[in-house]
C-alpha cells in the first residue's frame, strides 16, 4: 500500500482522497502519479549555507507567515522514499511559481532500487537530506526519531515560526507527539475523529473489488460475493475471454507479494488486511483487539483463492509480477478481476477509457461474509499516508520550518492544488477553479497533467486533503463510479495506528519474525494442492506464531490500542 504500499496511489490527488488506505500499515501507496517523463530542476542562483542559516530576521510573529521575511533563493534537497515517485520540481508552472514566491527550490530525491536499503545506508551514515517524506508505518521513521537524526518540528516552530502553530492541527501534533512531549513528523493525508464527523459523508475508500465493465457484462454479471459465485465468474470470464489481445487473460490480480504478505489479503506487518475488510471482521471485540487472520470467514475466503488457483484461475504472474509489470497489464485490460486499491491504477484506467470505456474497471460487490454484510473499507485516518521530518542536517533551520508551515496552511495548500492563477486557475462563476483546458486533461492524462502543469498536488508531500475539498472539482468517469461505489462503506480505524512495538524491542523483533513468516506462508497456502494441506500449513503457521511470543506482541498492542482510544476521545471533546 501503499502507502503503504500510498500515497498512489494518485484525478491521483483527487482520488487520493482516502489514502489511508492505507489506513493500516499499507505498504502500497495510496495515490501514485503515473510515470511522467521529466528533467532535472534547475539549480538556484544562489544558496544559503549554514552558516547564513539562521537568517537574521526579527522576532516572528505568530500571525504572519514567516516564509514571507526571507524569500532569497535556496535548494532544500526531499528525499521521497517512493521508488515510483516520477516528477522533478521546476519542471512544471506549479513548482516554478512556488519557488519564485517563496525562494525554495527543491531537489527531490527518489531511490533507484529498494526503498528501505537506501533509506536505511542514510540514517547509518548520518547522511539524510535536509527533509525525508515516508509511509508512517515505516520503521525507518523510529529509527530517525529515535536515533536524534531529526528536528522537533514543533522546537524549530518556537524559535523560528510560531505562525507554524497557527496554521497547524493541534490533534495531528499531539497524535504523533512522542513521550517528550515533542513532535517531529506531520502527516499529510491525514483525517482527525473531528474531521471524520465533518466531512464524513464527502470520504471514500481506496479499496475496491472491481472487474473489467465489458467482460463482466458479458458473463452476466454475476455475484460474486459468495464462495460459489466469485469461482464461478472468474470461470466464466477465462472460458469466455482466454485471450485479450493474443495475451492470457489473468482471472483474477492482487496487490505485490513482499517479505510480510499481500495488502490485498493481509500484511502481518500491520494487521491490515483488505480481504477482512470486505469480511467486515471486526478489529476488536468487547474492547480486546481481535486476530482477523484465524477468523473463520477469513480462513474460507483463503481456501476460495486457494480453489481458484488448482482451478487455473490464478496465474503464475501475481505471485512474482511488481508494480510496474502490474500496471503494464492494467493498460493492456488483461486482468478480468482484481482485489486492489482504485488510485493505484488511475493512469491505466485512463489508457483504457481512452480505448472503449466499456473496458475500464468499475468496482462491484466482491467477497462478503456468509450474513452479506457490507464491507467495512479504510476510510481516512489521523495517522495519514505519509509523514515528512526535517533532518538535523538541514541547510537552514528557519527556512526549512517556515516553508514546512507555508506548505501546510491554506495558502500553501491553495498553490500546490489549484497552481497560478491564471496558468491552471481562474475565478470562474464566482469560484476559484481549474480552467476548462486544464481540467480536461486532468481528467484525461494525469501523467501529462503532472508535466504540463503540476498542480492538483502533482507534489504530495504535505497535502492536506479535507482543505482541498474546497477546490476540487466533481469526480467524472471514468473514476466517479469507483469512488462513488466506496461512499458509507469507509470506516475510521485511525485507534489501530502506532501500535507495533519499535522493531529493536523484544516484541518488535518478533513481530518482524511473524511478519516475515507470514510471507512466506501466504503464497504456500494459496499454492496448496488441498484444503487439508492448507490446514496443515496455516496450523504450522499459527504454532510457530505462537512460539515467537505472538502473545506478548498483542499484549503490547493491546496496551498501545487502549491508550490511543483514550486520546481520540480527547481530541472529540
Amino acid at each position: 500500500m501503499t502507502m503503504k504500499k500510498w500515497l498512489s496511489l494518485t484525478l491521483i490527488v483527487a482520488l487520493m482522497f482516502t489514502i489511508a488506505a492505507c489506513s493500516g500499515g499499507k505498504n502500497e501507496p495510496a495515490a501514485s502519479n503515473s510515470p511522467s517523463a521529466s528533467s532535472e530542476p534547475p539549480a538556484s542562483s544562489a544558496e544559503s549555507s549554514p552558516s547564513a542559516t539562521e537568517s537574521a530576521s526579527e522576532q516572528p510573529a505568530e500571525d504572519a507567515p514567516g516564509w514571507m521575511a526571507d524569500t532569497s533563493p535556496i535548494t532544500f534537497d526531499w528525499y521521497l522514499n517512493f521508488a515510483w515517485f516520477p516528477n522533478k520540481w521546476g519542471v512544471d508552472p506549479t513548482s516554478q511559481y512556488i519557488t519564485k514566491k517563496t525562494g525554495v527550490n527543491l531537489n527531490l530525491v527518489v531511490p533507484a532500487g529498494n526503498e528501505n536499503e537506501k533509506l536505511n545506508a542514510m540514517i547509518a551514515a548520518n547522511q539524510l537530506p535536509d527533509f525525508i517524506t515516508l509511509g508512517w508505518w515505516e520503521e525507518g521513521v523510529k529509527k530517525m526519531v529515535e536515533g536524534g537524526l531529526v528536528e522537533s518540528i514543533s522546537d524549530l516552530a518556537d524559535q523560528y515560526d510560531p505562525y507554524f502553530f497557527k496554521v497547524a492541527d493541534p490533534a495531528k501534533l499531539s497524535w504523533y507527539a512522542q513521550p517528550d512531549g515533542k513532535t517531529y513528523v506531520y502527516p499529510n493525508a491525514s483525517s482527525s475523529p473531528m474531521d471524520f464527523d465533518k466531512f464524513g459523508t464527502q470520504f471514500t475508500s481506496n479499496q475496491t473489488f472491481v472487474v473489467r465493465k465489458d467482460m463482466y457484462e458479458a458473463i452476466g454479471s454475476p455475484d460474486m460475493r459468495t464462495p460459489e459465485g466469485f469461482l464461478n465468474a472468474l470461470k466464466l470470464a477465462k472460458e469466455k475471454f482466454p485471450e485479450v489481445n493474443g495475451q492470457p487473460l489473468i482471472p483474477i490480480g492482487f496487490h505485490e507479494f513482499g517479505d510480510v504478505g499481500n495488502y490485498s489479503f493481509i500484511d502481518y506487518q500491520q494487521d491490515s488486511s483488505y480481504l477482512a475488510n470486505f469480511l467486515a471482521l471486526p478489529r476488536e471485540k468487547e474492547g480486546k483487539l481481535y486476530d482477523r487472520s484465524t477468523d473463520p470467514e477469513f480462513l474460507k475466503w483463503l481456501k476460495v483463492f486457494r480453489q481458484a488457483n488448482q482451478d487455473g484461475l490464478i496465474s503464475k504472474d501475481v505471485f512474482v509480477d511488481k508494480r510496474a509489470q502490474m500496471e503494464e497489464k492494467i493498460a493492456q485490460g488483461r486482468y478480468f478481476a482484481m482485489l486492489y486499491q482504485r488510485t493505484d491504477f488511475a493512469a491505466q484506467q485512463n489508457v483504457l477509457f481512452a480505448k472503449d470505456p466499456n473496458s475500464v474497471y468499475i468496482a462491484v460487490d466482491g467477497p462478503a461474509n456468509a450474513q452479506m454484510d457490507p464491507p467495512t473499507l479504510a476510510g481516512p485516518a489521523i495517522s495519514g499516508w505519509t509523514v515528512t521530518l526535517i533532518s538535523k542536517n538541514v541547510k537552514n533551520k528557519e527556512r526549512a520550518i517556515k516553508f514546512l508551515s507555508y506548505l501546510i496552511s491554506e495558502e500553501g495548500q491553495k498553490d500546490m492544488y489549484l497552481g497560478e492563477k491564471g496558468v491552471s486557475y481562474d475565478t470562474i462563476d464566482g469560484k476559484d477553479q481549474f480552467k476548462p483546458e486544464v481540467l480536461d486533461l486532468l481528467n484525461k492524462d494525469r501523467s501529462a497533467f503532472d508535466k504540463q502543469y503540476g498542480s492538483s498536488h502533482t507534489f504530495w508531500m504535505l497535502m492536506d486533503t479535507n482543505m482541498q475539498l474546497q477546490w476540487q472539482p466533481p469526480s467524472v468517469e471514468p473514476f466517479k463510479q469507483l469512488e462513488d461505489w466506496t461512499k458509507g462503506k469507509t470506516t475510521s480505524f485511525s485507534q489501530y495506528d502506532l501500535i507495533n512495538p519499535p522493531a529493536t524491542s523484544k516484541e518488535g523483533i518478533n513481530a518482524t519474525k511473524i511478519a516475515n513468516d507470514w510471507g512466506k506462508v501466504l503464497p504456500k497456502l494459496l499454492l496448496s494442492k488441498s484444503d487439508a494441506d492448507f490446514d496443515q500449513i496455516f496450523n504450522e503457521f499459527i504454532e510457530k506464531r505462537d512460539k515467537t511470543g505472538f502473545a506478548e506482541l498483542q499484549a503490547y498492542r493491546q496496551t498501545k490500542y487502549e491508550e490511543n482510544v483514550k486520546k481520540l476521545a480527547e481530541f472529540m471533546k
